[in-house]
């Protein structure tokens, strides 16, 4: 098999992969197939947590035993361990098959290797590193859960050319095409978890669900950070607290925000997350902890600028995605998507790494993993 043969059937096992998203939290989604005298003859992918892994389920669907020199290949290392399932290694060996190319190994760090190890001590020949930066970031999410145990927090802005969300007066719809907002509705779709401030829903009046054509609207965890409970004291609750998917909405607020709102909010079907505040504003720190602790594995954080930056200055956003449309709007008052450090020096900038890029109609999008300063200096004058 060429080298472009291989490339090519990885990127089949990417897109088996992907039919899954966001579908397998906590679990990666994986996918598998099975290759006989250069012929792709049986496919598998991971649906969802407790079902089949990818290996075994493209085993299933070859229905028989593989012929001499089959293949096969899988984005990510094949489990070692038992676990709801049992370990693809022993599914792998007990098939007889011998050659095993692999996109990925394992990032959890007491598993990295082993099976690959597992595969090789049962006479299996290994070829590991075939499109992994592919691989790596298909599962943006599980990597960082199970590396770090604590999900990860994504940020989301859609910018002018010149770093604006709005113009001075708070218009901001729409900045961004429709191609490129339907690709935030495909990365809601993926994450457990969307938030956004109050002064956005009060607003914006998002549904923050996605809709994606071909497929029912779907609905994640939805967040309102609210520490004073402004949208709870309007007489009319929004329509994140009143629609069919209100039991989906949870209100993250400070020990300030008022047990009258709080039980408004209960009584219409609405969870509170009382969190400790710092100055004045509800710990982020604590939020993360809160979402780890009830296995939330990733957060999009939609906006608006306070909540952002508010994270950033945290340090708690892990990854970004930046939207940036052809459009500048040369304005000092116009609204930008973060502010409040104090940055006199390049190397003091907050970089991302892992970059990767999109062409979305006119628009375009860069994504990257957050990497911060060693000090990050904030601007007290900013407010």
């Amino acid at each position: 098999m060429s080298p472009s043969e291989r490339d090519s059937t990885m990127r089949r096992c990417l897109d088996l992969a992907r039919r899954a998203w966001g579908d397998t939290h906590p679990n990666p989604m994986v996918g598998a197939v099975i290759v006989e005298d250069g012929h792709v003859v049986a496919e598998g992918w991971h649906a969802r947590a407790g079902e089949a892994h990818a290996e075994v389920a493209a085993l299933r669907a070859l229905g028989r035993s593989p012929r001499e020199g089959a293949r096969m290949f899988v984005t990510l290392e094949p489990c070692c361990t038992h676990g709801r399932t049992g370990p693809c290694t022993e599914a792998i060996i007990a098939s007889g098959i011998r050659y095993v190319v692999v996109g990925t190994t394992d990032p959890n760090p007491a598993h990295a290797g082993h099976g690959l190890d597992v595969l090789k001590a049962a006479g299996v020949t290994v070829e590991t590193r075939v499109l992994t930066p592919e691989c790596d970031d298909l599962n943006i999410i599980f990597n960082h859960w199970i590396t770090k145990r604590s999900p990860l927090i994504a940020a989301k802005v859609a910018t002018t050319l010149d770093g604006r969300i709005a113009t001075r007066t708070g218009e901001s719809k729409w900045i961004t095409g429709a191609v490129a907002r339907q690709d935030v509705m495909r990365w809601r779709r993926l994450f457990p978890a969307i938030a956004v401030g109050a002064g956005t829903a009060l607003r914006d009046r998002p549904r923050l669900t996605a809709r994606i054509e071909g497929e029912p609207e779907w609905c994640p965890v939805r967040f309102v950070f609210d520490g004073r409970m402004r949208l709870a004291g309007e007489r009319e609750l929004p329509a994140l607290y009143t629609d069919e998917f209100r039991e989906r909405t949870i209100v993250v607020t400070s020990d300030q925000g008022g047990s009258g709102y709080i039980r408004r909010l209960e009584a219409a079907g609405v969870r509170c997350w009382i969190l400790p505040s710092i100055h004045g504003r509800t710990s982020l720190a604590a939020f993360r902890a809160r979402c780890a602790a009830e296995a939330i594995t990733g957060v999009y954080v939609e906006g608006g600028a306070e909540l952002l930056s508010g994270f950033l200055q945290a340090r708690e956003i892990d990854y970004l995605f930046a939207y940036r449309a052809p459009l500048f709007l040369a304005d000092q008052r116009a609204l930008p998507a973060m502010r409040g450090l104090r940055t006199e020096r390049l190397d003091q900038g907050v970089r991302l790494e892992n970059v990767r890029h999109a062409s979305l109609g006119d628009d375009q999008l860069m994504r990257g993993h957050v990497a911060y300063p060693g000090k990050l200096a904030i601007d007290e004058t900013v407010t």
